[in-house]
């Protein structure tokens, strides 16, 4: 059974940093694209940013784009989310997520995912 854990949330104030880490114990890590999403208390669930299989692509909410960074480690099975310039608006659970295959725009859609951590709070304070 695949397993996402998610680490790195915390409480930071307005203008901080936070880096979320995705460990994943997907055999054939390199083969699925890498979301990350989050869900603040009363919201949909919203797609924040997601990485292709190599790392060398990337999509980001406009919300987020120019604060923050999807990377991975392919050796480490690891995705990360580098979070900047953080908001008040950001505060959620944030989630990573898997799904088969390659980056493509349907990589915003939560519904293509097949496998989903169990989350991390992340709280920003004005």
């Amino acid at each position: 059974q695949a397993q996402l854990v998610e680490s790195g949330g915390g409480a930071v104030q307005t203008g901080g940093s936070l880096r979320l880490s995705c460990a994943a114990s997907l055999r054939t890590f390199s083969s699925y694209t890498m979301g990350w999403f989050r869900r603040a208390p009363g919201k949909e669930r919203e797609f924040v940013g997601a990485c292709g299989l190599s790392g060398d692509s990337t999509i980001y909410a406009e919300s987020v784009k120019g604060r923050f960074t999807v990377s991975r480690d392919n050796a480490e099975k690891t995705v990360y989310l580098q979070m900047n310039s953080l908001k008040p608006e950001d505060t959620a659970v944030y989630y990573c997520a898997a799904t088969l295959g390659r980056l493509t725009r349907a990589s915003g859609s939560w519904k293509i995912y097949n496998y989903w951590g169990q989350g991390t709070q992340v709280t920003v304070s004005s």
